[in-house]
This record gives structure tokens, sequence and C-alpha cells, in this order.
């Protein structure tokens, strides 16, 4: 059976339920997830799409191109799209018009990535949401919506414990012989890196915090390195004394979402229990939790 045909039974199967379809949207990649209250019915994946810094019509183009064969305009009665770049009216309604292009539903919602982590995270219960990836955030969630937020600033005045903040750490102390000479030798000889070039790379080209972030898998490989150990607590502590503590709520659970937080799971609860914290769920995607939170919503 073709892949459209079966898609069409299967719609036909679950027509009397609501069918939801939701996004979650990365600087690379979207997944897309069409469910009821009891079934998923098709996980699809496009490009990234980014309002922000997309038109309406590029993202339109990306939508009709890789998502609009797989499902009907008519199936989904109602959309939730998470994205980065979905904090602003202006950008919001650009990625609302796109979708409105697609599909038939005028039932239409678009979210930030920070309340993708909330919902995915706590659910409908109150805690602390992060996001440890590339970059940084935490928002604090009443169980339905953000009630504070400490702004992330990127990576220059802000995004501590992200990859970036790791990566700019790293660099740092291998250049300024913070860390063993085997480490500094072993990194600068792995990447084939001098301070000249480090300097260029991050001040004179473009997404130097990516760049930065691509350091985590030195740091992972080396963390049972003291000195690694000594780094990784360091940028762990200023992420939750500059983004989590500022709430003063330490009795909730702070739960994390992204690679940041999956890979140095362990170096994150040791340096939330010296602060006396406690930490929830850490998982590396929101989608599971994003479609739990709309199947009991």
């Amino acid at each position: 059976m073709a892949e459209n045909s079966f898609l069409d039974y299967l719609y036909k199967i679950f027509e009397f339920k609501e069918m939801i379809l939701i996004a979650d949207s990365g600087s690379t990649k979207t997944d897309w997830v069409l469910c009821d209250s009891e079934n998923i019915v098709a996980r699809i994946k496009t490009q990234g799409l980014n309002p922000t810094i997309q038109s309406t019509e590029e993202i339109y183009a990306v939508l009709n191109e890789e998502l609009a064969g797989k499902i009907d305009s008519d199936a989904p009665e109602s959309i939730h799209f998470y994205g980065a770049g979905c904090a602003y009216e202006n950008a919001n309604n650009r990625m609302q018009a796109a979708l409105e292009s697609v599909f038939d539903t005028k039932d239409i919602h678009i979210h930030s990535d920070l309340l993708a982590a909330a919902r995915a995270l706590c659910g409908h219960e109150e805690g602390i949401a992060c996001i440890l990836g590339t970059g940084s955030n935490s928002c604090l969630f009443d169980g339905k919506e953000i009630i504070d937020n400490t702004p992330s600033l990127g990576f220059i005045l802000g995004d501590e414990g992200s990859g970036a903040h790791l990566g700019r750490q790293l660099v740092s102390d291998c250049i300024k012989k913070q860390l063993s000479k085997d480490l500094r030798e072993k990194f600068f000889n792995r990447y084939q890196l001098d301070t000249a070039t480090i300097l260029e790379r991050v001040y004179r080209t473009p997404l130097p915090n990516r760049w930065l972030a691509s350091f985590t898998p030195f740091l992972y490989e080396n963390r049972k390195e003291a000195e690694i150990q000594s780094l990784l607590k360091h940028c762990f502590n200023q992420f939750f004394q500059r983004n989590t503590m500022v709430y003063r709520k330490s009795w909730l659970p702070i739960h994390i979402i992204g690679g940041v937080g999956v890979n140095f799971a362990q170096e994150i609860k040791e340096t939330a229990e010296s602060l006396g914290l406690s930490i929830g769920n850490i998982v590396e995607s929101p989608m599971d939790g994003l479609i739990k939170f709309h199947k009991t919503n």
C-alpha cells in the first residue's frame, strides 16, 4: 500500500477523534507528529524552520515540498508549532500565515521552544524548566504557563552551562594555561588549533557559538580528568546561580532538556546537590513530553 494511501486509511479509522499536529523545530530540523488522544498516526521530519530569519514564502516552500504531500491538508483539526525564533508577534504571524497556506484549520498556535521545554518536562505541574544545548535558557512554570524567565543573553553575556559556554571555558583555559600541558596539547592537536586560529574563528567568522559548542565531545571524552570535572562543575554552578536560583524556589524540581543536559547529567546532578537543589527529568528532546501533554490537555 502506498504511503499516502496508508495514511488516508489511518485518517478514516481515527476520523472520530480530534487530530492534533505537533511540531518541534530547531535550527536544523523540525519533528512533526500527527496524533489523537490515543494514537500516533504519523511522524515526519523536515528541515528546520525559524520565522525570525525566514519569510512566510520561504517557510511555505519548505512546508509545501517536505510536509504537505505526507499529511492531508484537512487532517489536523489543530496545530501546535513550537520553535526557536517563535517569541515575537511578527515572527509568529509569519509562521501562522505559512501554516494556514498549507492546512485548512485556523486553530493554529505558535509557541516558543522554551514553552515546549516547560510543557514537555513539567506537564501540568509546577516546576523549573531548562534548556541546556548549544545555548541555555530557563523558566518558572506554574503548570499552565511561564510566569518568570531569566533571559539567556547569548553566549557572550550569558548562556551559562550551555555547549557554547563549556567550549568557551575550555578554549580560554587552554590558551591561558589553566589546564595541564598534556590536556592542552591533546586539545590543540586534536582540532589543529593555535591561539591565532581560535581568535580568528571566534571574532571574525559567523556562528562562533556553534563552533565553541562543537568542543563538548572533547569535554565528554575527558570528563573523568579532575581538571575537566572542575571546569564542568564551575560552568554548571554558574548556570544554577544565575539562571534558576533567581526564582527563589529551591524546593521545586529543576528539569532539563538538551544534549548537554543528557551527556553531563552526572556532573549536573552533583553540582545541583552541592547547592541544595533537586534535579527532576533530563531528556534530549521535548517531543514525547509534548505528545503526552496534549493528549492529556
